[in-house]
């Protein structure tokens, strides 16, 4: 394995994330000499972007590697270690404009709150530890939900499509970033297909963005919206979220979006190349619509006939019941984040409901979280095959997608992310409970950032943050945001000690 090629490339990440931070660094340059807007953040990007700038080239130009190009363990090392470091660099203008400085917190707690933030922008997961979201400057408001959008669509990615000296290595970059049952390659370059996605992503945020816009939000509201919608990563610039607005149209344009962007992106790409019909084709978009569709109508009936001790209902009407079911199914499903109720106060029934579809999050191939419609729908098939085995033993029942029988590997690998994703979730909750949570709030914390939901249940709820967990659970729930953006191998890859050997 070549350690210099990692560090090479490294460099050229950081490279291209001091260039993103030009355009919060501008943003803040404006307010700052605008007499009328009293913000002061602009040092706080200015020193974030040199330091990215000049290590990114240090390691650029200092290292030189002698292979040519990247191999299997080199690329899962660049994704990994990758996130890792720009999570760590796009903390910076938080911790140099003192965003979460008290007195009373060391160094170490303060970093802890800089980098939460900051890997749960651009893992897309949008549990925050701010209080007040709307103290913030417009500078900081924007590189929050702009993380989002770097993120969403995946980083290494973003340097596939614009580092043409990646070359056909390239393709184990997009693979290990997105390691999915179902990575869809559109051309035969991998650079022209990060290329192709990348597209697909700005003309729909382009197109959500016009839309918010005509809506009753201002052009920087709509933009910072689309970044949180499209990356399905739920940042917002009010406190209280989407309910802020208590817009109808904001409302359905925002489910809308989630929809597509909880869609795999390849199915986007060809519908605009004018196969409309490829979404129906798909297996996996129909179950994803099915799951949707069947959740809502539960939900729904739930909270418009639920009763509380009093007699009395949450909702007036059914059609505002169904406007907030269909809203927070989306949000959660979807992974996005965004709230308009809080969802604590709904009957079991739908907080199970909800709590199950975190598990489920988006299609294969998009930017949604958790564990992926796809693998749900191969366990659901290969458990029927199981059961008609035992009736038709010596019968042939492969498992089929898309009139594609499934290659045996494909399930054995699915079986493991299973197991993995599940053995983690339940460790993960027994250190946070063992850190002083009640159950509750553990188990919510660590799905919400497992699967890069951001708001759970207890005390990370939709109405509350993460800021009163221990510094500790702060490290150890960063790192569940990372195993989820990364879908776990990518990650645990390099804990093995034969991945190290040469």
């Amino acid at each position: 394995m070549s350690r210099k090629l990692i560090f090479h490339t490294l460099g050229n990440l950081l490279i291209c994330l001091s260039g993103t931070m030009l355009l919060p660094l501008g943003i803040a340059a404006y307010y700052y000499f605008n007499p009328d807007a009293g913000e002061s953040d602009l040092y706080a990007f200015v020193y974030a972007t040199i330091i990215t700038f000049t290590v990114g080239l240090i390691l650029r130009f200092t290292i030189k590697p002698t292979e040519p190009e990247l191999g299997i363990r080199e690329g899962f090392a660049i994704v990994a270690l990758g996130w890792v470091v720009v999570a760590l660099f796009g903390s910076f203008p938080y911790l140099f404009a003192d965003v979460f400085a008290a007195v009373d917190r060391p160094p170490l707690t303060e970093f802890a709150f800089c980098y939460f933030e900051s890997m749960s922008g651009f893992t897309t997961t949008g549990a925050t530890v701010l209080t007040e979201i709307e103290h913030l400057s417009k500078a900081m408001l924007f590189w929050r939900s702009f993380s989002h959008w770097l993120g969403g669509m995946g980083i290494v990615v973003l340097a596939v499509a614009i580092l043409p000296m990646l070359g056909v290595g390239g393709m184990q970059l997009f693979r290990a970033e997105a390691p999915g049952p179902q990575t869809d390659r559109l051309t035969p370059r991998i650079a022209q297909t990060a290329k192709l996605l990348w597209g697909v992503y700005i003309l729909l945020s382009v197109l959500e963005t016009l839309l918010l816009w005509l809506g009753d939000m201002t052009l920087f509201d709509a933009l910072c919206h689309t970044f949180g919608t499209m990356a399905t990563g739920g940042f917002s610039t009010k406190n209280g979220s989407i309910a802020h607005y208590d817009s109808v149209y904001i409302e359905i344009v925002i489910i809308v979006f989630m929809f597509l962007a909880g869609t795999n992106f390849a199915l986007h790409y060809r519908a605009l190349r004018g196969d409309v019909k490829s979404y129906f084709k798909d297996t996996e978009f129909r179950f994803y619509c099915v799951v949707i569709l069947v959740t809502i109508t539960l939900v729904s009936w739930n909270i418009a006939t639920f009763k509380h001790g009093d007699g009395q209902v949450p909702y007036d009407s059914v059609g505002d019941a169904i406007r907030s079911a269909a809203f927070q199914v989306m949000s959660i499903t979807s992974t996005t984040g965004y709230g308009t109720a809080d969802f604590e106060m709904w009957p079991a029934l739908s907080q199970f409901i909800l709590i199950t579809l975190m598990f489920y999050g988006g299609c294969a191939g998009s930017t949604g979280g958790g564990m992926k419609q796809m693998r749900f729908l191969l366990l659901i098939r290969q458990s029927g095959a199981e059961i008609k085995r035992l009736i038709f033993p010596h019968a042939v029942l492969p498992v089929r997608v898309n009139d594609r029988i499934v290659p045996p590997e494909v399930l054995t690998h699915v079986l493991g992310f299973f197991f993995f994703f599940i053995g983690i979730f339940a460790i993960v909750t027994c250190i946070m409970a063992t850190l002083g949570l009640d159950l509750i709030t553990a188990a919510g914390c660590t799905i919400a950032t497992m699967g890069n939901i951001g708001p759970g249940l207890g005390d990370v709820g939709p109405i509350d943050n993460y800021a009163h967990i221990p510094t500790a659970g702060k490290f150890i729930l960063t790192f569940c945001m990372l195993l989820g953006r990364l879908e776990i191998y990518t990650v645990l890859i390099l804990f093995s000690p034969n991945y190290w050997k040469t």
